[in-house]
């Protein structure tokens, strides 16, 4: 079973380009090492660079596979990018895969899911409430 990544509250601007809150797609909370090779494209146009946001640090998307926290089901990793948003809709589109460590998939190691995501998502949506927070 899987669960949304991307819901109405999950695009931000920020100063310098965007935030996007993704959520865990899995039932259980797995460790944040688990997230392989987030990619972004909004409005068509990949994102590039992507960092993520651990807390008060800021972590190349590549380096993930180092971080030792967790990714519980509530929470958000926040993915930034550099570039900047209009107000309004786009259409964003995330792909990344999931490790998922205690299911093995055979010789070669546990079980490696691939996740693709599209939605059209409005910038800052007002009224949009969550009860989920960023990954700390």
């Amino acid at each position: 079973m899987t669960l949304a990544t991307l819901h109405a509250d999950a695009l931000r601007s920020t100063a310098d380009g965007f935030a996007l809150r993704l959520s865990l797609p899995w039932i259980r909370s797995l460790p944040i090492a688990s997230l392989v090779d987030p990619r972004v494209e909004i409005d068509g146009r990949p994102a590039g660079a992507i960092v993520a946001q651990i807390g008060d640090r800021s972590v190349p998307a590549d380096a993930l596979v180092h971080e030792r926290g967790w990714w519980y089901v509530q929470d958000r990793v926040v993915l930034r990018g550099r570039i900047p948003l209009r107000p309004g809709a786009h259409e964003v589109r995330v792909s990344f895969e999931l490790i998922v460590p205690y299911l093995q998939s055979g010789p070669d190691g546990p079980l490696r899911l691939p996740f693709t995501s599209s939605q059209t998502l409005i910038t800052d949506a007002a009224g949009a409430e969550t009860v989920s927070r960023d990954v700390a």
